[in-house]
């Protein structure tokens, strides 16, 4: 159901608006100076300050922290049923900003979790979608850090003979000059090619993967 508020306001929620909406870490010190009042209050009060710190704490970086209260007013959503907040689907942004938060910390596989499950309840939306390619991309597979580490691998070898060519083969056995250009500069492409086929066929993989799983979540949703 939408979100409803009375007409009456305390005086810490009129205080706590002249804050401007924008100044985020002086929201923040507000709602931390003041946390035991600010339970005291009606729901209605209570719900909009305490979502105004969840996303403050979101804005500022503090992913960690946001992570501690986002699951406060996420709970409150449900158990109120809170469908619009300010017009906006509030479970959604929550769980979003929930997902963005474990992404920033490196939880892929948690962002990954959650964002299929808003995926579930709205499989048209870019970006639940977009977010949930971007994670699945930092998951990088077995496959790819072994490209990664032979292009490496590759890489160090070609400077390798760069090395022996100016010391020793420029100086002593120019005849064999452009045999050793062309090795080295085979083997620099080689790990070139390398390192970009394994990354082209991860961002193919994850597009595949996000492909089918929308599509059968959107199938789902006719049965």
């Amino acid at each position: 159901m939408p979100f409803y508020q009375s007409t009456y306001h305390s005086r810490i929620f009129r205080d706590f608006k002249e804050i401007d909406a924008a100044n985020y870490r002086r929201v923040i010190r507000f709602y931390e100076d003041k946390e035991e009042e600010i339970k005291r209050l009606d729901f209605e009060e209570y719900f909009e300050l305490i979502t105004a710190y969840v996303n403050a704490l979101f804005e500022v970086g503090a992913y960690q922290k946001h992570l501690l209260m986002v699951d406060v007013v996420i709970e409150m959503v449900i158990v109120h049923n809170v469908e619009v907040y300010k017009g906006e689907d509030i479970f959604q942004k929550m769980l979003f900003r929930k997902a963005a938060s474990l992404y920033n910390i490196m939880e892929y596989g948690k962002a990954e979790y959650i964002l299929r499950e808003l995926i579930k309840i709205d499989p048209y939306c870019e970006d639940f979608i977009l977010f949930l390619r971007k994670c699945l991309r930092k998951k990088e597979p077995g496959f790819l850090n072994k490209a990664k580490a032979a292009s490496i691998l590759l890489f160090l070898l070609s400077a390798f003979v760069i090395s022996v060519e100016v010391l020793f083969i420029r100086p002593f056995y120019k005849a064999h000059v452009d045999a050793v250009e062309a090795s080295r500069t085979a083997i620099f492409l080689l790990g070139c090619t390398v390192l970009l086929g394994g990354t082209l066929l991860h961002g193919w993989l994850v597009q595949r993967r996000v492909h089918l799983f929308v599509e059968k979540t959107r199938n789902s949703k006719y049965y």
